[in-house]
C-alpha cells in the first residue's frame, strides 16, 4: 500500500487539521505528517500546490488526493475497516456519522467567535448571538451519546465522531464556556487520551502566532 501523507497546518490553531490527525493517530493507522505553518491571513501559498481548495488538511495516498477532514476519515476507514474509526453497531454508526456531519456543517457562531487555540490562557469573552445555542446543542449531543453508550467517549470507545468534536473540547475549555459535570467529564476523557496529549504537546511547543486566531 502506498504511504499515507497528511498535510496539516499549525497544531495550535488548525482545528480542521486536528480532526483527521487525532482520528488516525488514535486508531493506530500509520501515516506521515507534513506540517506547513499558516502565513498572513491564516493561509499559505504552498497549500494551493497541494490541494484544489488551497486549504489543509489534505491526504495524499499515491496519486489519490482527499481533502476535507471528514472525507479523509471516511477514506481511511475504508482502507482500514478493522481500525475502529466508526462504531461497529450499524445504528450507532449512523448516529456517529450524523453528528459528525452536524459538526462539519454547523456551529458557525461558536467556531467564529472562539477559534481553537491550545496555548490560550483560560478566560471568557463577550459572546455574540448564536454561541450559547451552539454550546447547548453540542452539550446535548455529548450527553445523549454518552448516556446511550455508557462512555467514556461518545460511542464507548474513541471513534471518528470524537475526533470531529475534539477542537470543541479546547474551545469549551479555553473560553470557559461550560459548567455541566457530564460535559466536563467527557472533556477530561478527551484530554487524557494519548493522541490528544501528543498533539497538545506539539502545539504548546510551537512559536508561530496567527493574529486572526488570537480571540
Amino acid at each position: 500500500m502506498s504511504e499515507l501523507v497528511l498535510y496539516i497546518a499549525n497544531k495550535n490553531y488548525s482545528s480542521w487539521s486536528f480532526r483527521p490527525w487525532i482520528a488516525l493517530t488514535a486508531a493506530g493507522i500509520p501515516f506521515r505528517e507534513v506540517l506547513i505553518p499558516f502565513g498572513p491571513g491564516a493561509t499559505n501559498p504552498q497549500f494551493r500546490e497541494l490541494s484544489p481548495t488551497g486549504k489543509v488538511p489534505i491526504l495524499h495516498h499515491g496519486a489519490v488526493k482527499v481533502w476535507e477532514s471528514l472525507a479523509i476519515i471516511e477514506y481511511v476507514a475504508e482502507l482500514f475497516p478493522d481500525a475502529g474509526l466508526w462504531p461497529e453497531n450499524s445504528t450507532w454508526r449512523s448516529m456517529a456519522r450524523s453528528i459528525s456531519m452536524e459538526m462539519l456543517s454547523g456551529f458557525r457562531a461558536l467556531r467564529s467567535a472562539c477559534p481553537m487555540n491550545l496555548r490560550r490562557p483560560v478566560r471568557p469573552i463577550d459572546l455574540p448571538d448564536g454561541v450559547k445555542p451552539d454550546v447547548q446543542r453540542i452539550e446535548a449531543i455529548w450527553r445523549d451519546m454518552r448516556q446511550m453508550s455508557g462512555g467514556p467517549f461518545l460511542f464507548g470507545a474513541f471513534c471518528a465522531a470524537d475526533a470531529m468534536f475534539a477542537p470543541v473540547v479546547n474551545r469549551f475549555a479555553a473560553y470557559d464556556l461550560v459548567r455541566d459535570a457530564d460535559t466536563l467529564e467527557y472533556m477530561a476523557a478527551m484530554k487524557a487520551h494519548p493522541a490528544w496529549q501528543a498533539w497538545e504537546a506539539a502545539a504548546l511547543a510551537e512559536t508561530w502566532i496567527v493574529p486572526e486566531d488570537e480571540a
